[in-house]
């Protein structure tokens, strides 16, 4: 049980390190009759990237910190925090699943690493769902212009597998050091 929860760990682990700096988070879309499309934008929380015909595909940092939106800058910190916290997450459950059976108080570990999974997965839950949730507001506002609808891109999905990863994770460890 421990080392199911450890290889979910780790693939939430990577997985929400994969969300953080995919450019995947904002897809442009292609609504109405215009069957040729040039031109694919993916905006993610650190750069954007245009795609033409799909062959070239040129990114580009975003210039200022000082431009970002607001909720922009949220989810970057979120997400900055939850990579951060599923490291620290992921090296307590190693240590707790080498020593459980050698010592009781070490087992603390263990406790440590599941309650951090649950956070983990919550922190970077929230910036994924908010910014889906955005994406089809905006989706359906009449009020904006088609050339700015986006569609939900592959890293808010990536995200919302690494969250419940991280949340069943933590989950087995909680309910391990409770047993």
């Amino acid at each position: 049980l421990q080392i199911t929860g450890l290889i979910l760990g780790g693939i939430g682990m990577v997985g929400t390190l994969a969300a953080t700096f995919m450019p995947q988070w904002r897809v442009s879309a292609h609504i109405g009759g215009n069957i040729v499309v040039f031109e694919t934008i993916w905006e993610g929380l650190w750069m954007a990237c245009a795609s033409q015909l799909g062959i070239r595909l040129q990114c580009k940092f975003y210039d200022s910190i000082l431009a970002l939106s607001p909720p922009l800058e949220a989810f970057r910190a979120l997400m900055c925090i939850a990579v951060i916290l599923s490291i620290i997450s992921f090296l307590l459950a190693i240590v707790g699943v080498k020593y459980t059976h050698r010592n009781k108080v070490i087992s603390i570990f263990i406790l440590a690493a599941g309650l951090s999974f649950l956070l983990t997965g919550i922190l970077a839950l929230i910036p994924v769902s908010w910014s889906a949730g955005s994406i089809i507001h905006d989706f359906y506002d009449p009020k904006v212009p088609t050339p700015l609808k986006r569609e939900l891109g592959a890293a808010l999905y990536v995200g919302w597998v690494s969250s419940a990863l991280l949340i069943i994770a933590g989950a087995i460890y909680s309910i391990f050091w409770c047993r």
